[in-house]
């Protein structure tokens, strides 16, 4: 290890002498008690570094060294069901080192060294293998099979193969290179954070993430593969949507960053998540879930790398074929970590103090999503999709880093204060909100769904904004000032945005919403206004239909059970017949 001296500590930036062996985006070790850092700036021999940890007892004088590579996870099997900080230190065993309050330097291994697990071959001994192929698996978790690949650049032809009983850092495998060279290789990979990872192309995201949020799967929707961003003030539910996203949506694993968020925020996912029973499997949702956890009292300067951190662990496991959901919560605090060292720095601010590259860190983040052929043989497909939180001080989405991630990601799901404020949960503004996959989603679930899904919801998204019209008009001169066409199309709206749009995370049916049961309640509501339009065209009184007993059962619907959706069927038929009475009945004007 190369050494340099402090010169100068400003909180978590430590500028150091004699580096000119450094490089930037190299880790160093900062005084005697090896606080961990990383290099974000060189001038002649002086580095700037921001320290992971907190820098109070570092003066003049101290030693750095540097370890010259770049910060890097490590990857293979062990990573599911574990909460590590932003520099991918895992929590639990820093807690068993040193206790409940971490002590500076605290170093553990980031993966379980002595964790055995049970290798199987899936190459065999003369086998040529390239970069990405599939040399064997490990059984993670119940619902996790862990591919062990060959890592990034290597190639060869395998010498030796030992199947059986391992810990992840002793030789599976070993291969012949080109040159005549034997190299043997455990189950761990390293790779930098700041790289995205190798595949061998990208291909059209076209393919549903279901999430189980009736707001979201039928009006907003996302695809395996896409971007989306939730921006909303403090209060109006980003976390929980992001945690109903990470229990419910259709991806085979989740990562979640809290990314400078409260610590309680992170103690819900830790005591809650385990107890979640995923429906597919009928195992513990932890069973497929990586938790990063940042908060807002740890070290400013780690909330940037947990971002970077979070989306590689992400990338490995699509490498292997998997859909990957990625939760970032919040982007913002990101952000902020950016501009508190862009300051320290001393660099010529941008909008709003933030730095002038933040709009190009942004993006970099956001592309590295996306679905792709991965490198390999088999040609598999893995898909990583990006939900990221951004917290704009009193929800201004006019602000820097809302507007630089609105420029990238496809899904703008804006969370409005006045809809969480009336309680209404998701508060996802359906009016302001929008998802570029549209197209591409609606076709998916004509053919999978049923062919009139995207005719409804165009039907009904007519309705709502018809609705905001119509709401001005009652303002101004009251409701009666309406035909009872216009009276039944509130009434209506109403129901879409209380029983439909509304939906209840901590409910045990109605937290997750299968895309058979959206259709079948969104069609019903729609038929419930063409019958209404209907009969009282035939000369049935408003006031009578507003009072139906079959209005309390549309708006129950959300409460049916997924095994039980004949229940809505026996619905849709019994409205027909309902109002068939009502303009039978002698209730008709004269």
């Amino acid at each position: 290890m190369k050494s340099g001296k402090v010169i100068k500590v400003s909180g978590p930036l430590v500028i150091a002498g004699g580096m000119e062996n450094a490089n930037v985006y190299d880790v160093v070790e900062v005084s005697k008690d090896r606080l961990i850092g990383e290099i974000i700036e060189m001038r002649a021999d002086e580095a700037s570094i921001q320290v992971y940890e907190e820098t109070t007892g570092i003066g003049p004088g101290d030693e750095v060294f540097t370890t010259g590579s770049p910060l890097s996870v490590e990857l293979g099997p062990g990573l599911i069901e574990q909460m590590f900080d932003g520099i991918q230190r895992p929590l639990q065993a820093l807690k068993d080192e040193a206790g409940d309050f971490l002590i500076k330097g605290a170093i553990v291994p980031k993966l379980n060294r002595e964790k055995i697990w049970n290798f199987k071959a899936e190459k065999k001994v003369g086998d040529k293998v390239s970069e990405g192929d599939i040399i064997g698996v490990v059984q993670e978790t119940p619902v996790v099979l862990h591919k062990i690949m060959v890592p990034y650049g290597e190639s060869g032809t395998i010498k030796k193969i030992f199947e059986g009983d391992h810990t992840i850092d002793e030789t599976v495998y070993v291969l012949e290179l080109e040159n005549g060279e034997e190299k043997e290789f455990n189950m761990i990979q390293k790779w930098p954070v700041r790289r995205g990872r190798k595949y061998s192309k990208k291909i059209d995201p076209n393919t549903p993430l279901v999430t189980g949020q009736r707001v979201i799967d039928t009006f907003f929707p996302i695809t395996k593969g896409g971007t989306a961003a939730i921006p909303g003030p403090f209060g109006s539910g980003k976390t929980v949507v992001q945690h109903q996203l990470a229990k419910w949506a259709d991806a085979q694993i989740v990562v979640y960053v809290g990314c400078g968020e409260r610590g309680n925020e992170m103690t819900d996912v830790l005591m809650e998540f385990p107890e979640l029973i995923d429906q597919k499997t009928g195992e513990s949702i932890m069973k497929r879930t990586v938790l990063i956890a940042n908060t807002s009292n740890m070290p400013v300067a780690a909330r940037e790398a947990s971002i970077y951190t979070g989306i590689t662990i992400s990338e490995y496991y699509r490498d292997m074929g998997y859909s990957v959901a990625m939760m970032a919560d919040s982007t913002s605090r990101w952000a902020e970590a950016l501009r508190e060292m862009s300051g320290r720095l001393e660099e010529m601010p941008g909008d709003e103090g933030y730095p002038a590259y933040l709009a190009s860190r942004i993006a970099q983040f956001y592309e590295r999503a996306g679905r792709v052929v991965c490198l390999g043989d088999d040609k598999r497909e893995g898909a990583l999709s990006v939900i990221g939180a951004v917290s704009p001080p009193g929800g201004d989405v006019s602000e820097p880093v809302t507007q630089s991630t609105l420029r990238i990601v496809k899904i703008f799901w804006k969370l409005d204060y006045d809809l969480s404020y009336r309680r209404h949960f998701p508060a996802i503004n359906w009016l302001d909100s929008y998802s570029l996959y549209q197209t591409k989603i609606d076709k998916y679930l004509d053919e999978q769904v049923n062919s009139n899904f995207s005719k409804n919801r165009v039907r009904a998204m007519a309705l709502l904004q018809e609705e905001k019209a119509l709401q001005e008009i009652v303002r101004l001169v009251g409701r009666d000032s309406l035909s009872e066409q216009d009276q039944l199309k509130l009434e209506v709206t109403k129901s879409i945005r209380e029983d439909f749009l509304q939906q209840n995370a901590f409910h045990e049916i109605d937290t997750y919403c299968s895309l058979e049961k959206q259709y079948k309640m969104l069609d019903i509501m729609l038929k419930f206004y063409d019958e209404a339009l209907k009969a009282i065209d035939k000369g049935a009184y408003l006031s009578e239909i507003e009072v139906m007993p079959i209005r309390e059962d549309i708006a129950r619907s959300k409460n049916t059970p997924e095994d039980k959706l004949f229940l809505l069927d026996e619905l849709s038929e019994n409205l027909e017949k309902e109002m068939e009475k009502l303009t039978k009945g002698g209730t008709i004007n004269a």
